[in-house]
């Protein structure tokens, strides 16, 4: 039976026509594999699967995910983030043709939560990243958590309160379709399309309150704060007064991020 892969034109034109079709004939691709975003098994004989491409500045691994969690696209990855991930690839991922096997990045688990925000007498459309453990620079054999220095260095602003609209961080935005939420994008490495620096497994619904002022702002605030600064809070007002104590702790930042799509 042939296998249920889904090459994207972008990933066939990065491994050639070749090595694309020996992928769709079955005879390079697994057929069970670890899914590369979600973590849990797939077969490839059994659902739909996509081809997943990491790309570092010398080194291009080609992973695989099912296509409910991942459509077959490229991803740009520094070089650090492939030399120095530690999970094995067996079963899971290979490389194309000529280039030598490497393990595919570990990606960091965001939780993501959406609610209004009032500022200044007015309701904004946010979304809250917490991670579930700390994040370290990619290749540091720390234990620390460089989680808000990371999105420092990408343009995200230190919070002490919020009092007033972050100001935009341009290049960055926020993908709805449908009414559903996808993606958070950032600009890629190489001047490219833009890339998914967080991606939902299944699209997120949102309130319709939520997606009207998403619309009306044509903006999202993006707040991020270190695992266990916010947790998860079942009321806005919970969520509000969890932002406002992080911020006067110095572990929140934030930005608007324009909003692309409806």
């Amino acid at each position: 039976m042939p296998r249920m892969l889904d090459v994207s034109d972008d990933v066939r034109a990065e491994i050639g026509d070749e090595e694309a079709d020996r992928l769709l004939a079955g005879d390079n691709a697994p057929g069970s594999y670890d899914c590369t975003s979600c973590r849990t098994q797939g077969d490839s004989d059994q659902e739909r699967t996509s081809t997943v491409l990491f790309i570092g500045d010398e080194t291009a691994v080609l992973a695989f995910a099912h296509a409910t969690c991942l459509p077959s696209q490229i991803v740009q990855v520094t070089e650090e983030q492939l030399q120095g991930a530690v999970r094995s690839i067996s079963g899971n991922a290979h490389a194309p043709a000529g280039e030598p096997e490497k393990a595919v990045p570990e990606q960091a688990v965001l939780g993501v939560t959406s609610g209004l925000v009032l500022i200044s007498g007015e309701l904004h459309p946010a979304l809250v990243v917490e991670p579930t453990a700390p994040i370290v620079r990619p290749g540091s054999t720390g234990a620390g958590d460089d989680f808000l220095p990371l999105l420092i260095e990408q343009g995200f602003m230190p919070l002490s309160e919020i009092t007033t609209v972050p100001p935009v961080l341009h290049g960055w935005s926020v993908l709805l379709a449908a009414g559903q939420l996808h993606a958070v994008l950032q600009p890629s490495s190489n001047g490219g399309s833009p890339v998914a620096w967080w991606q939902a497994h299944q699209p997120l619904q949102v309130t319709d309150s939520w997606r009207a002022a998403a619309n009306k702002h044509q903006q999202v605030l993006m707040f991020a704060a270190p695992v266990g600064s916010i947790g998860r809070q079942p009321r806005e007002d919970l969520l509000r007064s969890a932002l406002d104590k992080a911020a006067a702790n110095g572990k929140l930042v934030g930005s608007a991020l324009p909003l692309a799509g409806t």
